[in-house]
């Protein structure tokens, strides 16, 4: 009872700030599922091609989303300072930031969607994958303004109405599937091009919709102050210099499962289908996980903003407790619901036996990957991401795909291989950032 009474206030305000960003981010999750279901009512190539096209896209696009987290924390900080002129910086500046990031992952994306050959596919997945990927490159842009706006929104405590547009976007992504995919009300059936199209569109309405919402209503108005100092060089320096290091920590993790599916793919579109499967379900509780995450984010940066060392250390470690343990009932769920959820998906009976089989394999890594998932967020709130960047590029890039394409080629374990190595590489990650919170957290000096 003691334990309970000492972190339930920290619970409390995280799923209060979680909830909404938890629900948002199911949204995007869920635009992602949809596509993927609706793909894979086609066949299996068109699946395996979606699921290549994702993990190239996500591959550099997270670095921008990544990058653009440390906004939340910032603005969280300055409000909780009382500095309501900084937090209309961070928000001008944010949206500057996301326009940059958009160019260079706009570039990056056409130079390897025209040289999709380099990942070595089959060739009826590369045929579908390069005018797809050059769809939702489209959308880039929007996607990166929408995460802009909404983490100034987030750091000032304001959760929900990202939550709700995503939400929207969501039932117009589905919406637009069932008219561009199948070819409805006159519409020509456009397949997996259609699904892209549907994708960009729902883009261009949140990041539209978010941008009106926060400048016409009249909450955000204290924290826009008309006649703040655009200092432009300090403000946009500190967002990229706390969110480039986050942003690699993301893209080296992304780009590890990224990696995991070009290597998938090698051993064939089948096993290509399965991954992506068992990968797009294991990325709905990874997303709550994150939600998590983002609230302990926001406050260990408050608390730093009102110099309150007690509610640094204790906001911080609630989030690790909340976030295993709901990690931990997820892992059951899936051991208990895995075939029913793959038959969602497909009714390919060998995509079928191989993504149960990987869903099996995601139940082991819950735990640790919502630990991991944590801890980088509440390390982002004490400003420390060069350390825990390096500590993922080891869980990830030294140990854990090493060992699962050593798993997979010498004992012919092929993907499930791969897998196993990036559970390792999970756990490795969980503790290595658990323990640095721990010290940083007792070490921390205010400014």
């Amino acid at each position: 009872m003691l334990f309970l009474s000492k972190y339930r206030p920290y619970i409390q305000q995280i799923t209060k700030l979680s909830l909404p960003i938890v629900i948002g981010q199911l949204g995007m999750v869920l635009m992602g599922m949809a596509d993927v279901m609706m793909i894979g009512k086609l066949d299996a190539t068109n699946l395996a091609a979606v699921g290549a096209s994702n993990a190239i896209y996500f591959f550099v696009v997270i670095l921008g989303i990544g990058t653009l987290t440390a906004i939340s924390p910032l603005v969280a900080k300055a409000k909780g300072g009382g500095h309501t002129k900084d937090t209309h910086i961070y928000f001008r500046k944010g949206i500057l930031a996301s326009i940059l990031l958009s160019l260079f992952i706009c570039a990056i994306t056409f130079l390897l969607t025209e040289n999709i050959d380099w990942f070595g596919q089959q060739p009826n997945v590369s045929v579908l994958v390069k005018p797809y990927l050059h769809i939702i490159n489209a959308g880039t842009v929007f996607m990166l303004w929408f995460y802009a706006v909404k983490q100034f929104s987030d750091g000032i405590g304001l959760t929900k109405p990202s939550a709700i547009i995503t939400i929207i976007a969501l039932l117009l992504n589905i919406f637009l599937n069932w008219l561009f995919i199948f070819g409805h009300w006159g519409f020509d059936a456009m397949g997996l091009n259609g699904a892209g199209y549907a994708t960009t569109i729902s883009k261009v309405f949140m990041a539209v919709s978010i941008t009106i919402f926060v400048l016409t209503n009249k909450i955000y108005k204290p924290y826009l102050v008309s006649n703040a100092t655009l200092a432009f060089k300090n403000h946009l320096t500190e967002i990229f210099k706390v969110g480039l290091p986050s942003g690699f920590q993301y893209f080296f993790e992304v780009a590890a499962f990224a990696g995991a599916a070009i290597i998938i793919g090698w051993y064939g579109e089948i096993e290509l289908a399965a991954h992506n499967i068992a990968i797009n379900i294991a990325s709905v509780t990874y997303m709550v996980a994150t939600g998590i995450s983002a609230a302990g984010s926001i406050l260990v940066g408050d608390a730093i903003g009102r110099k309150n060392k007690h509610d640094m250390n204790l906001a911080g470690r609630a989030a690790l407790i909340m976030g295993a343990a709901f990690m931990g009932i997820c892992a059951l769920v899936l051991l208990v619901g895995k075939t029913f959820v793959v038959g969602l998906y497909t009714s390919d009976v060998m995509v079928s036996e191989k993504a149960v089989y990987l869903l099996m394999i995601a139940a082991l890594f819950q735990l640790s990957d919502g630990i991991q998932c944590v801890g980088v967020g509440i390390l982002r709130g004490l400003s420390d991401t060069k350390v825990p960047t390096l500590i993922v590029i080891v869980a990830y890039w030294v140990v854990g795909i090493p060992v699962g394409m050593w798993l997979g080629n010498t004992f012919e374990l092929s993907l499930y291989g791969i897998w196993f190595g990036l559970s390792l590489g999970l756990t490795l990650s969980a503790l290595m950032l658990t323990m640095r919170f721990l010290k940083e957290s007792r070490t921390y000096q205010f400014n």
